[in-house]
């Protein structure tokens, strides 16, 4: 069995976070594992509050981990400190960890601010040059590449702005209102569009957080880079089309709606 590892933040309402990517990567047939940066106090209609990881513990988890159960592939996730960034990218650059997809997690689907400014700086020159992919949505491409998106041509000038400047191929998220869903892969200096219907569902806390997994998911199980995304997007639209309809908020997806096992009855 394939395994993954997620390098992410808890969600104690469970739609988002380390919470969301173990039922995405058990739904796509991997092993999960979690290496924990925070853990936050939050639910649908927003985050009340952050506990972070030590460094030294971050990096115990990540070295346990890959001492017993090497991951196939790794998703990072909400990082909120400098420090946290740090200690990932040396332990991971040490074991030499392979198909890392980054979601730079910075603003809450509730509004919430999640990464501190210095945090964005220490991303962008130690986490980035070592990731396979990184999965910015158009308010976190902006950061990264300081500058505007607005149109489609943006996306793409942007897109190869941040994967030129860092090494890494990047799929930036067009939800933001510049599309219908569609996304844009830049990769090795090419443009690959996914195109995606809009689904028509208010509850979408978590969505970026499944993505990656989903992503990252199927690069642990070999499949190329450009598979993995489509597989992981037909994943999504599939946990978004299933219409859960929980908390008072963003409320989550339902990430095991092709559940159908005998103990799931």
């Amino acid at each position: 069995m394939k395994t993954a590892l997620s390098i992410a933040g808890s969600d104690s309402c469970g739609g988002a976070g380390i919470q969301a990517d173990i039922k995405t990567m058990t739904m796509n047939g991997v092993y999960a594992m979690s290496a924990i940066t925070a853990l936050t106090a939050q639910n649908t209609t927003g985050v009340r509050s952050i506990l972070e990881s030590t460094p030294e513990f971050l990096r115990d988890q990540i070295d346990a981990v890959f001492e017993d159960i090497r991951p196939d592939a790794i998703k990072i996730g909400m990082v909120a400190s400098a420090e946290l960034i740090e200690a990932i990218a040396d332990r991971l650059s040490y074991h030499k960890a392979e198909n890392i997809v980054v979601d730079p997690v910075m603003v809450a689907t509730s509004g919430s601010e999640l990464m501190k400014s210095n945090a964005v700086t220490v991303l962008i020159q130690k986490l980035l040059p070592i990731a396979t992919l990184v999965t910015p949505n158009i308010p976190e491409a902006e950061v990264l590449s300081e500058q505007t998106v607005h149109t489609k041509e943006d996306m793409e000038r942007v897109a190869k702005i941040i994967g030129d400047t860092y090494g890494c191929a990047v799929l930036l998220k067009g939800g933001h209102s510049i599309n219908d869903a569609n996304d844009l892969l830049y990769a090795n200096g090419n443009y690959k569009w996914f195109s995606g219907k809009r689904i028509n569902n208010p509850n979408t806390h978590g969505t970026g957080c499944t993505l990656s997994s989903a992503i990252a998911s199927n690069l642990a199980k070999g499949y190329d880079l450009e598979t993995s995304i489509q597989r992981a997007k037909d994943y999504i639209s599939g946990a978004l089309a299933a219409m859960l309809d929980l908390g008072q908020g963003s409320g989550p997806m339902n990430h095991a709606f092709d559940l159908n096992g005998q103990f799931a009855k």
